[in-house]
C-alpha cells in the first residue's frame, strides 16, 4: 500500500522542473526550478552537489562513493543511511525500502583505459540495482538549539549501485519538519499519511529516478 498525501495539500500548485548539470555535466537530471546551487554561495566538496529549496528548507544532496560491500543491496542501504545520521542512528526510524528501475540509466561495459577506453555495450537498464528508502530522525546536533531547529527530519534516499564501477551514487532530499511550517496532524507514517513535505519529496526523488542520466562514465575510472 502506498503512502497517502493529505487532503489539504493534494492540490497545492505543482512543481516545475528544469535540467541540472552535476559533476561539471557527467550527471545530469530533473531538479525543482526552485532550488538553487549551493556551490554558487560556498564550497562544495568535489563528490557531492547540494540544492537547496530557495522557498523553504529542503535539501537535496548527491553523493558519489566508493561502493559499500554488505550481505545483499539493502544492507549497503541501511549502512549509508546510518552514516549520514551518524550520532542520531538510534533514533532512526525507517518506514520504507524499495527497488527501483531507473528510468533513464543505462550500465555501460567498457574495454580499456582513459582516452583508449571505449563503449562497446549497452546493457538494459534494469541491470543497474537501484533503491529508496524512507526513514525519519530527529534533528541532527548542528540544527538543536536553534531557530528553526525541526521536530524531525525526513529523509528520502535512493541508492544506485554501479557494480563494474565499484562506485554507489547516494541521492538524498532532506526535509526538515519545522513547527509552524507544517501541520502535525497530516503526518502519521504509521496510518501511511505523509503530510504535504514528504509528498512532495518523494515527487523529486522519483522525478530524479525518471530522469537522471550518466553522460560521461570517465567520471568513475579507478586510478
Amino acid at each position: 500500500m502506498p503512502f497517502i498525501q493529505d487532503a489539504e495539500t493534494a492540490g497545492s500548485a505543482p512543481l516545475t522542473y528544469v535540467p541540472a548539470s552535476l559533476y561539471g555535466g557527467a550527471i545530469t537530471c530533473l531538479l525543482p526550478s526552485n532550488f538553487a546551487d549551493v556551490s554558487d554561495l560556498r564550497q562544495v566538496p568535489d563528490h557531492q552537489e547540494v540544492y537547496l529549496d530557495k522557498d523553504g528548507y529542503t535539501s537535496i544532496v548527491v553523493d558519489i562513493l566508493e561502493r559499500v560491500e554488505k550481505e545483499n543491496d539493502q544492507e549497503a542501504l541501511k549502512y549509508h543511511l546510518k552514516d549520514l545520521v551518524q550520532e542520531d542512528e538510534g533514533e532512526v526510524t525507517t518506514w520504507n525500502i524499495s527497488e527501483v528501475k531507473m528510468g533513464k540509466l543505462h550500465e555501460i561495459d567498457w574495454c580499456g583505459k582513459g582516452e583508449e577506453m571505449l563503449m562497446y555495450n549497452a546493457v538494459r537498464r534494469d541491470t543497474i540495482p537501484a533503491y529508496t528508502l524512507l526513514a525519519t530522525t530527529p534533528p541532527g546536533a548542528r540544527q538543536r538549539g536553534r531557530a528553526h531547529e525541526p521536530d524531525f527530519v525526513g529523509v528520502l534516499l535512493l541508492l544506485i549501485r554501479l557494480v563494474e564501477q565499484k562506485t554507489d551514487v547516494l541521492v538524498a532530499v532532506n526535509v526538515p519538519h519545522i513547527p509552524g511550517h507544517y501541520v502535525a496532524g497530516e503526518v502519521d507514517l504509521e496510518r501511511r499519511m505523509t503530510g504535504g513535505l514528504l509528498r512532495v519529496g518523494g515527487e523529486i526523488r522519483e522525478k530524479i529516478v525518471e530522469s537522471l542520466e550518466i553522460k560521461d562514465w570517465e567520471l568513475f575510472v579507478q586510478e
